[in-house]
């Protein structure tokens, strides 16, 4: 989700600055607040403001919600914008949801990656809850620093959000996060999914838009690119750690879908990115 430094101007989205508890805080969380807003695009959050079924919401490296939309508002206890703005997780969602969500938000905040379509169920106090795919993009001002994050949830219609559908795909996350190295072939991960390889197809098709295969090499790719701008791994070693059997073939197939070689990709975000901890490929497991 591109994003460019703009005075932000959209009368329809709320845009009240937060105020949390304390004389000393205020001034420093208005301060995180501005400096997101100076680098969101009016014209993307007019447009999300029109996505009735999609959760947007951005949030300042305080972890405050400075932009949110109406379908936002509806998955929380509160009946309008004004009432979320400048609040946290922990003060709209139940603790365990609050907790995973800024594990998230730390992730992207911290390391400049963005979460792809994670499939995570989400709940409103006293509602029912809805499955919803996640991806969250960090937001850079001109100087490079990440000064938040913006973040959609899309609901899965019924039909893919069946009990069979999230817990095949859980134990197909959970399998693929551990072959990347040696990635497992549709029977291995129908097997893992306990489904025939068709139902599987079905199944990946319609929540995440991607055949299975498409599936196990973008967690690859992904995973790749991780250790290209957190690590100093040689090339090689990257490849092999992203199942490719050897450096040409990583190259070849890391620039038909990125746009880059691995060494352009390496040297635009290594001043960017900090260290990694760990790698943390996508698609994750849900739960």
């Amino acid at each position: 989700m591109p994003v460019t430094r703009s005075t932000y101007a959209a009368p329809d989205m709320e845009r009240r600055p937060p105020h949390p508890a304390g004389p000393d805080a205020a001034p420093a969380a208005d301060a995180a607040a501005r400096a997101l807003l100076r680098a969101l695009t009016p014209a993307l959050l007019r447009l999300c403001d029109d996505l009735t079924g999609t959760m947007f919401c951005a949030k300042d490296v305080t972890g405050r919600y400075v932009v949110v939309n109406d379908a936002f508002v509806r998955r929380t206890p509160e009946r309008s914008r004004r009432a979320v703005v400048g609040r946290t997780a922990a003060e709209l969602f139940l603790p365990h949801l609050a907790e995973r969500y800024d594990a998230q938000d730390r992730d992207v905040l911290a390391t400049g990656r963005a979460l792809h379509r994670e499939l995570e169920l989400i709940r409103r106090p006293g509602g029912p809850p809805g499955w919803y795919l996640t991806s969250k993009e960090p937001v850079r001002d001109d100087a490079g620093a990440v000064v938040g994050l913006v973040s959609i949830s899309q609901a899965l219609r019924a039909s893919d959000a069946d009990a069979a559908t999230v817990q095949a795909l859980s134990r197909v996350a959970a399998f693929v996060h551990g072959r990347l190295a040696d990635p497992p072939t549709v029977a291995e991960l129908a097997e893992a999914a306990g489904c025939s390889p068709s139902t599987l197809d079905r199944r990946v098709r319609r929540v995440y838009a991607l055949s299975p295969q498409q599936y196990v090499l973008r967690a690859r790719v992904d995973h790749a690119a991780a250790l290209l701008g957190g690590t100093d791994l040689p090339l090689a070693e990257v490849a092999a750690a992203a199942g490719f059997y050897d450096q040409a073939s990583f190259t070849r197939t890391f620039g038909r879908l990125t746009g880059e070689t691995p060494a352009q990709f390496r040297r635009a975000v290594a001043p960017l990115v900090p260290p990694l901890v760990a790698p943390l490929p996508w698609p994750r497991s849900a739960g």
